[in-house]
């Protein structure tokens, strides 16, 4: 794996180059600041294979997947006997990512965690998981790049529980070093909770290591958009900077928006699955990057801004797409009212159609973002996008 920062806006905000090559059967290049795609068991959960490839490329092609969902189904050695995961999946022109934590719950560790290993909630129910038998599922799948066990924790936990978990988690970062397999690149785990002094130590501790990159985990656990700068700060001013950094628990467009602001550059989200499910489709406008220059939001019912609830009765006869000129399989062939329709009927079709759409539509906004930063307008950007869905919400506010 190679990594390399191309441009820089408002001294941290960076858009950057990650290339793969050494694992993955095809070599990829990707942009970031960028998306990974949550998956169940390396697929999005209603988007078929035969239709990702309509998804934009390459901003589509880094899958990541929990090694967890694997434990039901076919065994570790049938999976290395089959060549790994991208050949027994036939994802070839595709990136995996590994992380050790159920992609659609979000969930961390749980307090059964102790000195041993983590333990998870899986389809298997709940599991221990050790280092070594973590890294013989990553030697297994032969994933791209993996991610470290973590004992994450919530926000509410004492200072003790805090300092044991970043304990832990450098302590299995040096287990599963010793015991990395060939191929596949590393990143460690850093946690600390909303505490800025673990973060700090964390982070300092595993720059150390001999790793390729970052994982930062333990945020959307309970810490507010006010505390998170200074965590998110803490942890990043304490690491290289020719190293990515992946990041998981920042969803919201505003939080995205605050993690590149300090200098992420992959995220790990669950986002578009939450909203897919509650029948939501993204509409903010991706026409134009210049500040001055964004199209103004409409006023839709059962807007937020950012997004319209397609189950909402005014869309019941609305023959229009979801965002006019938008490129997705959704916009081109169906309407507002044929997905309004099938959400009523609970067809699987509506998640279908409306996961297509998200998902294109949030990798659209990670082009504005990297387009904002080469241009050394991403803060404007940032100010713009806040404070008109600001305005947009109060509007609503004083009108229901």
């Amino acid at each position: 794996m190679q990594y390399a920062v191309k441009a820089w806006s408002n001294g941290t905000a960076r858009a950057g180059v990650l290339q793969l090559g050494s694992s993955c059967p095809c070599p990829l290049e990707i942009e970031t600041p960028s998306l990974l795609l949550p998956t169940r068991k390396c697929l999005p959960r209603f988007i078929s294979p035969d239709l990702l490839p309509s998804l934009p490329s390459p901003d589509s092609r880094l899958l990541q997947f929990s090694p967890l969902h694997f434990l039901e189904g076919l065994s570790t050695q049938t999976i290395s006997n089959l060549g790994g995961l991208h050949q027994m999946l036939c994802l070839h022109e595709y990136g995996l990512v590994a992380v050790p934590r159920d992609s659609i719950q979000c969930l961390p560790a749980s307090e059964g965690t102790n000195k041993v290993g983590a333990s998870f909630e899986t389809p298997c129910g709940r599991c221990l998981i050790k280092p070594k038998e973590y890294m013989e599922m990553i030697s297994s799948m032969r994933p791209d790049i993996w991610v470290t066990l973590a004992d994450e924790v919530p926000t509410w936990v004492s200072a003790k529980r805090n300092s044991s978990s970043v304990d832990r988690t450098i302590r299995w970062l040096d287990e599963c070093i010793a015991l990395r397999p060939l191929g596949g690149d590393i990143f460690g785990s850093i946690v600390g909770g909303a505490n800025v002094q673990q973060r700090q130590l964390c982070a300092e501790e595993v720059a150390k290591r001999n790793v390729s990159g970052y994982w930062i985990g333990g945020f959307g656990l309970g810490e507010s958009m006010d505390e998170r700068p200074a965590l998110l700060k803490a942890v990043c001013d304490n690491l290289p900077e020719e190293k990515p950094r992946l990041v998981c628990g920042l969803g919201l467009p505003e939080e995205v928006l605050q993690g590149v602001a300090a200098g992420i550059d992959l995220f790990d989200t669950t986002y578009i699955y939450h909203i897919t499910i509650g029948g939501f489709a993204l509409t903010f406008p991706l026409d134009k990057i210049g500040v001055s220059e964004l199209i103004p939001y409409s006023s839709d019912i059962g807007s937020d801004q950012t997004k319209i609830n397609l189950r909402a009765t005014v869309y019941r006869k609305d023959t229009t797409p979801v965002v006019q000129n938008c490129s997705c399989y959704t916009c081109k062939n169906h309407t507002k009212a044929y997905i309004n329709h099938l959400l009523n009927v609970h067809e699987m079709l509506a998640q279908i159609l409306l996961e297509i759409h998200n998902t294109h539509h949030f990798l659209g906004f990670f082009h504005l973002i990297r387009e904002a930063i080469k241009e050394g307008k991403f803060e404007q950007f940032r100010e713009k996008f806040i404070h008109d869905r600001r305005e947009h919400l109060a509007a609503s506010a004083v009108h229901v």
